[in-house]
């Protein structure tokens, strides 16, 4: 009769270890509610390495991340709707650019506040943008040493 105890106490415990540690990683990569966040959206030229579920940082420290990304039919260029956590307010002449984080590293979309003291409403679509640079033609430039 003690070891069913024994038995029964270890997966309890085994089995709430298990449920903190699912609850602690969505938290961390952000799968979990971690508070009230707005929706902004950008189009790029380029999306290239940015997908759904793609950080949105500024200055390094993620508030966000793509929640759609889908071909405008009209101008083919690839919309982004992104959401920022509330009390990041951004400024209405930021700028948005899809950055890399390095070599090897993937990309995400980086939001550069600018100084307007007005900010952006929820939905707005923020128009000053930079699309992804491809890598492999900056090296094909470089090797051939095309200035274009």
């Amino acid at each position: 009769m003690s070891e069913n105890k024994t038995e029964v106490l270890v997966g309890a415990l085994v089995l709430a270890v298990a449920v903190g540690f699912v609850a602690y990683a969505g938290k961390t990569t952000g799968l979990t509610g971690g508070g009230a966040e707005y929706a902004l959206s950008a189009s790029f030229r380029s999306a290239d390495g940015v997908s759904v579920g793609t950080d949105v940082r500024v200055a390094g420290v993620k508030v966000g991340r793509v929640t759609e990304l889908r071909l405008d039919p009209e101008t083919y260029r690839a919309k982004a709707v992104f959401t920022v956590r509330d009390g990041v307010n951004v400024p209405d002449d930021s700028a948005v650019a899809i950055s890399s984080e390095g070599l090897l590293g993937g990309n995400y979309v980086e939001i550069m506040p600018g100084g307007s003291p007005f900010h952006f409403a929820p939905g707005d679509e923020i128009e000053f943008t930079q699309g992804s640079v491809s890598l492999v033609s900056l090296l094909m430039k470089f090797v051939s040493g095309s200035e274009e």
